[in-house]
């Protein structure tokens, strides 16, 4: 299994981007994509989520309303929009995946939840 992060870069406060992450090496939809992010000195936290198998999607609180992964996707390609930016989203941003079914809620936030990872994306906020 391999994954692709791209689309990090540099924005305004209050601009949007949008971040992909591509997946390859899984033969079925049943997999699950978690978006994490790690600012220099801090511990990675998980920003949202989305199994494969039946949509559901998670967010963390400090995201949720803004960041969204948009319900249509790209065979094996998902994508995390991010809206109403603010220099503290500005961290390097890092996909990761793994096989099975819906995690439970408490769950999807934990990394070793995930076996795979991408390399990171770098998102800059500027205020």
């Amino acid at each position: 299994v391999q994954l692709q992060a791209s689309g990090g870069g540099l924005v305004q406060a209050g601009g949007s981007l949008r971040l992909s992450c591509a997946a390859s090496g899984f033969t079925s939809d049943v997999y699950n994509i978690g978006w994490f992010r790690q600012a220099p000195g801090k511990e990675r936290e998980g920003v949202s989520y989305i199994s494969m198998s039946d949509g559901s999607t998670f967010y963390a609180a400090s995201v949720k309303g803004r960041f969204k992964i948009p319900r249509h996707y790209a065979r094996n390609t998902v994508y995390l929009q991010m809206n109403s930016l603010k220099p503290e989203d500005t961290p390097t941003y890092y996909c990761a995946a793994r096989r099975g079914y819906r995690l439970v809620l408490s769950a999807w936030v934990e990394e070793k939840r995930y076996p795979h990872w991408g390399q990171g994306t770098q998102v800059t906020v500027s205020s």
